[in-house]
């Protein structure tokens, strides 16, 4: 594997994609854009893949932007697509996306934490938004950063640029949860584990609500998630674990073993 590529691992029908430019601490430069790019794009195009997760080499999950390329002192790849647009992208991605997070979370590393669906975090890593201290500001991350986080902490933590633990990080809403090391595997498999048993198509609906209802009004919400209950209902899918749950066996999404 070439310095800078992302890894792309499939076992289980999970795709595994790992930082690994641990030579820039995971920043986002253009190939670690396009790696993340290349594994969303081929989780959602491959129905066999259940889940997506996002981890890391090195004592860093993520060091945010690549200054090197920011600066102009590196040339070379060309990003697939914006930062921005990666983001969007997992945002509406229908595969659910898991972030393990194994290292250090600063700057930008907090938008791609924040954007994924679970992410769990070892406790002793420590996150911050410490662009002011280069004289920039967390813009494009504050897209995916603010709506999980409330005004007045995310001011102090954007303003100060300090670091803070994985725990308040979890506090924050930027993660979902900070478990010991130890336990981050186990947490993560848990997680896992639950998804095999939710109806793929399902699984992708459940996770555009979180998206798409809030930006509507009253009357269209109601409106748009009646029609799209009703559709459901009347889905193959639905048929499929109605029967399964009646008759108190697996749904056939399930693996093996669940």
């Amino acid at each position: 594997m070439p310095m800078g590529e992302v890894r792309i691992e499939v076992a289980d029908g999970v795709l595994t994609a790992t930082l690994a430019d641990v030579e820039n601490r995971n920043a986002l430069g253009a190939v670690v854009v396009n790696g993340l790019h290349e594994a969303l794009t081929r989780a959602d195009s491959d129905p066999t893949i259940r889940a997506l997760v996002v981890t890391n080499e090195g004592s860093t999950f993520c060091a945010g932007a690549n200054l090197k390329e920011q600066s102009g002192a590196a040339q070379g790849v060309r990003p697939a697509v914006g930062f921005d647009e990666l983001l969007a992208m997992f945002q509406q991605s229908s595969t659910p996306t898991i972030g393990r997070i194994d290292g250090h979370v600063v700057g930008g590393g907090n938008g791609l934490a924040a954007v994924l669906d679970i992410s769990i975090a070892r406790e002793d890593v420590k996150f911050g938004f410490t662009e002011v201290r280069l004289g920039v500001a967390p813009a494009i991350i504050s897209v995916v950063c603010l709506p999980k986080m409330r005004r007045g902490e995310a001011l102090e933590v954007f303003l100060r640029g300090n670091r803070f633990p994985a725990t308040r990080a979890a506090e924050l809403g930027l993660i979902s949860r900070a478990v010991p090391g130890a336990e981050l595997d186990a947490a993560v498999g848990e997680v896992l584990a639950d998804l095999r048993l939710g109806g793929p198509q399902a699984l992708g609906f459940a996770k555009s609500l979180v998206y798409q209802v809030p930006a509507m009004e009253q009357k269209e919400a109601f409106a748009w998630t009646a029609d799209l209950s009703q559709r459901l209902f009347r889905g193959e899918e639905a048929a499929a674990g109605m029967k399964a749950f009646l008759k108190r066996e697996k749904p056939p999404w399930a693996g093996e073993g669940e």
